[in-house]
């Protein structure tokens, strides 16, 4: 097994983050000898980043820990154009003020993993629009347009997909990977930013804006990607039953985070904890060699230290506490069970439980919800509901005022007339 002398790079292969890198043993040397800056790109697409960011968040974490330098990246200027990779349409397009809305709510969970400041490894943030936007478009073309071949663009694998599968794929995407190689080039001369991270889908982007930044300025720069993540099952990482594992509270409970990561499959245990918790790796060795119904427990550790990183200690503690409540002690309720209000005039009048169901997202459609109920995984403070049709009244208020309604055996919503 090959040996890395620096310490970013040792962390990265023992934790599980590598899948390619443009010149490892280049990467290691600069690495060993000081301080690396480093970057990472999010687009704002949406309000708030979900769980499939967390690989790419955590790097930029081990690059800290390791004493050097993370450049978050907003995208405030490529989120106008959208970026093809791993898709099979085009992305809709947000206006400005949708964008700068979604920015401020993605910035919100970085302060929470990396320390930002002026010092020689603390994180900065910048805004790829503070360049892009004021690019203009012949002389743009004319200076880089010419360091990109079409032939080569057309065989990278977000292109080559695409058209394949006969999907459109428009002029303005086709761009993408010009802007986020600009993009490199930008921070290289701004920050002296040496180093690009992301997922293995960004592979061709990544290289082009290493090779974009050797022929127009001479600098080398180095690409490292992780791999794209999977559950065991091939499910996707940052997608559960109910939608989207955000990571900002106000898009979804901290209860319902440390539920997410505490329902992990028995084989992602040790690579979960390996890639997004900080504890010691001989402790990850230990956990990951429970066997049976203790392997339990590492997922407890697993939930805990996850959402502990994400939303604080307080909260991973009443979430473990109201997991345990609810499911060791059989109790009704636990304090930190997700709420929903419901206006207790339409409660009074009676919902039919699929619809209700759907409406407090514990199905994502009427006919799920239908579905759920008939095969008995619906229950109406902890009895199954006989009929998807059933009205659900103010009536139904168990002892302590609400309305439990479940989904399985791990998700439970409370409704609170209001």
């Amino acid at each position: 097994m090959t040996t890395y002398r620096s310490e970013f790079l040792r962390a990265v292969m023992e934790r599980g983050y590598m899948h390619q890198c443009t010149d490892l043993e280049g990467l290691d040397a600069l690495a060993a000898e000081g301080i690396v800056t480093a970057y990472i790109g999010f687009d704002c697409t949406a309000p708030s980043l979900h769980a499939g960011s967390l690989l790419p968040i955590m790097l930029l974490r081990r690059l800290q820990e390791t004493g050097h330098k993370p450049i978050v990246l907003m995208g405030g200027g490529t989120t106008k154009v959208g970026d093809p990779s791993g898709k099979d349409e085009s992305r809709p397009l947000l206006t400005e003020e949708k964008i700068a809305e979604n920015m401020a709510g993605i910035k919100k969970v970085f302060a929470k993993f990396l320390k930002f400041g002026d010092g020689p490894t603390d994180a900065i943030m910048v805004n790829n629009a503070d360049w892009l936007d004021t690019l203009e478009y012949i002389p743009f073309l004319r200076d880089y347009g010419r360091h990109f071949s079409v032939n080569r663009m057309l065989s990278m694998e977000s292109v080559k997909l695409r058209l394949e599968r006969e999907d459109p794929l428009t002029f303005l995407e086709f761009n993408y990977m010009i802007f986020q190689a600009y993009d490199f080039l930008e921070l290289g001369r701004r920050n002296n930013c040496v180093l690009q991270m992301g997922g293995s889908d960004q592979w061709g982007n990544i290289v082009n804006g290493v090779e974009l930044a050797r022929r127009v300025d001479g600098l080398a720069l180095y690409g490292l990607t992780t791999p794209l993540l999977q559950t065991s099952s091939g499910a996707k990482m940052g997608k559960s039953a109910a939608g989207a594992v955000w990571l900002n509270e106000d898009m979804l409970s901290p209860y319902d985070y440390w539920q997410y990561w505490r329902n992990t499959e028995d084989a992602d245990v040790g690579k979960f904890l390996r890639l997004f918790t900080d504890l010691p790796l001989d402790e990850i060795a230990g956990l990951e060699a429970l066997q049976g119904v203790e392997i339990n427990d590492a997922k407890k550790v697993l939930a805990n230290e996850i959402t502990r990183l994400c939303h604080g200690s307080d909260a991973a503690a009443a979430a473990a506490e109201t997991a345990r409540k609810t499911f060791e002690e059989g109790s009704s309720l636990g304090g930190e069970l997700p709420s929903f209000d419901i206006p207790a005039a339409e409660l009074e009048a009676g919902i039919a439980a699929f619809e209700l169901f759907r409406r407090v997202e514990l199905a994502a459609s009427n006919g799920e919800a239908r579905r759920l109920i008939k095969g008995g995984g619906g229950k109406l403070n902890d009895k199954a509901i006989s009929s998807e049709i059933q009205a659900i009244t103010l009536a139904d208020r168990n002892a302590d005022g609400v309305i439990k309604l479940s989904a399985g055996k791990k998700r439970h919503i409370v409704i609170r007339a209001q």
